[in-house]
């Protein structure tokens, strides 16, 4: 995080050059400074837009008002509705669309801010997501944040973090005797702990530096076991990470802790969803047993629920 937008455009022009993505844009600093186009070249691009699509609630500036038809996509959900990110404004949106795939569902508890939410989920350009031949030589790896926010009280109740799923599964690799690694943003101590629980921990921020890096690691692994937020969880909110539709898209099986999601993704194979640690252990075996068919699973899963084609053509047609 810094008020010096020189790595920010660098690290935008290399993506959009390894992409072949010709795009007007424009950066604004924390001084007001526009970079790209001029903040009136920005205005009167908005006037003409037909849809603005904001992600994740996290930029508003003035200039957004003037377009016609504004649209929110939550990737966080539970402490988007509950103001986590202390940035609020959903009367700004016309259309609100929400990673909590079972929003307003029976079973589901995650707070809307009494607002309505379509159901949406993350989309994968599949053409980018090459499969090469899974190995079970590799270890189950993940990626993420240990505590991206501190816990949220909304309403006499606590939604948390990952770190307070995690405390079952400091010792599984050791306990099971498999090779288990997390790129991990964390406390010292916490991967302290996680080490001596059988856990090999790297730098999630050099393992996420480029998407060519990112994908390599996806790659590189046997498929995903990872735990959710304890607020994804709770609620049976439904979300799924776009991490996890990631390994998917490479044919890597996943074994993700269930937040709902089984609700709307029923597949006996490439995804496995668990409540307890006993059935994550149960998973990781029942992958390790088939793993070619889950690993040709894990991508046909990836084909039917997240293909952007599908995926963003349905969002478009309901935001307008």
């Amino acid at each position: 995080m810094t008020a010096d937008p020189t790595n920010g455009i660098a690290y935008f022009n290399r993506f959009c050059e390894a992409y072949d993505i010709r795009v007007s844009w424009c950066y604004l600093a924390e001084d007001g400074t526009a970079y790209g186009m001029s903040r009136q070249e920005l205005k009167e691009l908005c006037r003409r837009s037909d849809l603005y699509l904001d992600l994740s609630n996290v930029n508003w500036i003035p200039e957004l008002a003037e377009c016609r038809r504004r649209v929110l996509v939550d990737t966080d959900p539970v402490f988007t509705q509950i103001d986590g990110h202390g940035l609020g404004g959903f009367d700004r949106y016309q259309v609100l669309f929400t990673f909590g795939e079972n929003v307003h569902q029976r079973g589901c508890d995650m707070p809307t801010a009494g607002v309505r939410w379509l159901p949406t989920r993350q989309p994968v350009v599949l053409d980018l997501w090459p499969v090469r031949p899974g190995d079970l030589s590799k270890p189950f790896t993940t990626v993420g944040n240990w505590s991206a926010l501190r816990a949220r009280v909304y309403e006499g109740k606590v939604y948390g973090m990952k770190d307070r799923e995690f405390t079952p599964f400091f010792s599984l690799p050791k306990t099971i005797g498999e090779s288990m690694e997390m790129a991990l943003n964390a406390p010292d101590d916490v991967k302290q702990r996680l080490a001596e629980g059988g856990w090999h921990v790297v730098d999630g921020r050099m393992v996420a530096f480029d998407p060519a890096t990112y994908q390599k690691y996806l790659r590189n692994s046997r498929g995903e076991f990872t735990v959710a937020k304890h607020g994804y969880v709770v609620t049976r909110c439904g979300w799924f990470s776009e991490r996890t539709a990631c390994y998917l898209a490479s044919g890597r099986p996943v074994i993700a802790q269930d937040t709902g999601f089984s609700q709307w993704l029923q597949s006996e194979f490439g995804v496995i969803a668990f409540k307890t640690p006993e059935q994550a252990i149960d998973g990781i075996r029942e992958v390790n047993r088939r793993y070619e068919l889950h690993c040709a699973e894990a991508r046909r899963v990836a084909e039917m629920y997240f293909d952007a084609r599908t995926v963003l053509s349905l969002l478009v047609e309901q935001a307008l």
